[in-house]
């Protein structure tokens, strides 16, 4: 009988588990087209940035990334699209101290061919595909080229639409780093990593100001 219970209880605990993380999956889709909408008018994305936050096995880094310049354009009051470039030789990190030489270091990894090649690709880009609104949560959908590689993307965000510009904060997308080509210590492709392991899941939020 303590053999039937404990086989139950290991079964039910590996459903639970896969539901789990089937729940946490990130998926991305092949770049989509643009949705085109007439717009009315056209603001200019200044002073805006990605925040970014990576996981490694027991530990995880943040920082930012500059948003370089782009545009969002509106219809009645209404995001209906938009791109921007993303400034990879920007990225800093948040979570180490400036003077600590470390830090440095994690930079200089991140801009490295290792993880982004911002030597070879400066620039990430995102641009809306489509827009929908619901209980005055807009759904924004887009295409986001890193490394040169397209996927099309989706995630809540807040939008607001005043005359003087627009305002964009993206709840965290959740991006699964290994379908843009960066694999460096991806448990997908490399074994025994212990605490060498660095995760496939990485987040990223949006915060634009465009006027």
């Amino acid at each position: 009988m303590k053999k039937v219970f404990l086989l139950v209880t290991v079964l039910a605990f590996s459903l639970t588990s896969c539901k789990e993380d089937k729940s946490k999956k990130v998926e991305t889709h092949h770049a989509k087209p643009i949705q085109k909408v007439a717009a009315s008018g056209e603001f200019k994305v200044l002073n805006s940035k990605m925040t970014w936050k990576g996981f490694k096995a027991t530990s995880s880094h943040n920082g930012e990334i500059t948003i370089k310049e782009g545009k969002l354009y509106v219809k009645d009051t209404k995001l209906v699209g938009g791109e921007f470039e993303i400034d990879m030789n920007s990225i800093t990190n948040s979570d180490i101290a400036k003077d600590d030489p470390y830090n440095e270091k994690l930079v200089g990894h991140l801009k490295s061919a290792d993880f982004f090649d911002v030597e070879k690709f400066p620039k990430a880009t995102f641009e809306i595909t489509k827009v929908s609104v619901k209980d005055e949560v807009s759904m924004i959908e887009g295409n986001l080229t890193i490394k040169g590689i397209t996927k099309s993307i989706s995630f809540p965000a807040t939008v607001l639409v005043e005359k003087s510009g627009v305002t964009l904060l993206s709840d965290k997308i959740k991006i699964d780093r290994t379908d843009f080509g960066i694999k460096y210590n991806s448990g997908k492709f490399f074994k025994n990593l212990k605490d060498k392991l660095i995760k496939d899941i990485f987040e990223v939020s949006f915060k634009i100001a465009a006027k």
